[in-house]
């Protein structure tokens, strides 16, 4: 029978202090200590759960986004009552001209943005880090190739390029008495998104293929015969997550207010899909007589992309390995 002596008890103690964690453990500690990024990733998680459920509080409320309550509006068009029509019915007022329930509009408006916003980020960071691997690892003739495909693209001005875009391509599929799918036109949004938001991904991925594909586990891969496809997406797409995820979620705020930019010069979601953009386009010539109608989807806007900057800097500063956080 063992007995474990009084010296060997400090050196069982000291292996019970010291555990091993991987970098992705790391990360998570420091995220979870960060309490911006807490109280960020709370804010986010009620605001998509509210756009998920939105049928449902369309049920639980007894109206849809779109049905007009003309019957509470005035004969100037505008909600009658105080605070823009705000009542135990409809709790953020009414939408002037239409009398459309504001609460549902920015319920159903927080989803479209949302969707087109995601769908936008993963079409073009896939497109980014695919190409950016490529040209990190290729070299040669076609590393020059891809930069000055690069290059060019970002020579182009967004939104000069979606004005002329996007009309062109609605007129090639539909006629000018033709109605137009909403769908068709948040599709066109998200496609035109990821064809000039892939590049800054792709130069981040690339910088990082070239700073790997020398190194000593790349050598041995290669050394022990493995083709090109598993050293690019087994050996060093794994080492390089970690900034490809912070470019994500810095990239969903930026299309939530480049998403809503469009509507304000016509080529945004269109009627009748709810859209946060849409609706601040439509309150313009309400701001003087309501100003609640623009207050509310500005408000939605702000708190969705401030919450998703701050939760992409402290995911930025906790996959940071130099970081003190």
């Amino acid at each position: 029978m063992e007995v474990n002596s009084p010296v060997d008890a400090p050196i069982e103690a000291q292996k019970k202090e010291f555990v091993g964690r991987s970098p992705g453990q790391l990360a998570w500690l420091r995220l979870k200590r960060d309490r911006t990024a807490a109280i960020s990733a709370i804010t986010l998680v009620i605001l998509g759960v509210i756009a998920l459920l939105a049928p449902v509080i369309g049920k639980l409320r007894g109206m849809s986004a779109t049905q007009p309550f003309t019957d509470k509006l005035n004969d100037y068009a505008m909600p009658l009552g105080y605070a823009g029509g705000m009542n135990s019915t409809h709790w953020l007022g009414l939408e002037p001209g239409n009398g459309r329930d504001i609460l549902m509009q920015l319920v159903y408006g927080m989803r479209t943005s949302l969707l087109i916003a995601f769908a936008s980020a993963i079409v073009a960071s896939t497109i980014g880090v695919l190409i950016g691997v490529l040209a990190g690892y290729a070299r040669g003739w076609l590393d020059s190739a891809i930069n000055w495909v690069i290059d060019l693209t970002l020579a182009f001005p967004f939104l000069i390029f979606a004005l002329a875009v996007i009309p062109i391509v609605e007129d090639r599929f539909f006629g000018a008495r033709d109605a137009i799918p909403a769908s068709f036109r948040v599709g066109l949004i998200i496609a035109t998104f990821g064809m000039f938001s892939w590049t800054y991904t792709a130069r981040l991925v690339r910088g990082q293929v070239i700073a790997l594909r020398e190194r000593e586990f790349v050598e041995a891969a290669r050394a022990a015969g493995a083709g090109t496809q598993h050293i690019l997406f087994r050996q060093l797409l794994p080492n390089i997550w970690a900034p490809i995820l912070v470019t994500l979620s810095l990239n969903v705020p930026a299309f939530i207010t480049t998403e809503a930019a469009l509507a304000f010069v016509n080529i945004g979601v269109i009627e009748p899909t709810p859209d946060l953009g849409r609706m601040i386009f439509n309150s313009i010539a309400f701001v003087a007589s309501d100003p609640w109608y623009t207050l509310w989807p500005g408000m939605t806007i702000f708190i969705l992309v401030l919450a998703f900057n701050l939760l992409g800097d402290s995911l930025r500063d906790a996959l940071d390995p130099k970081s003190t956080r």
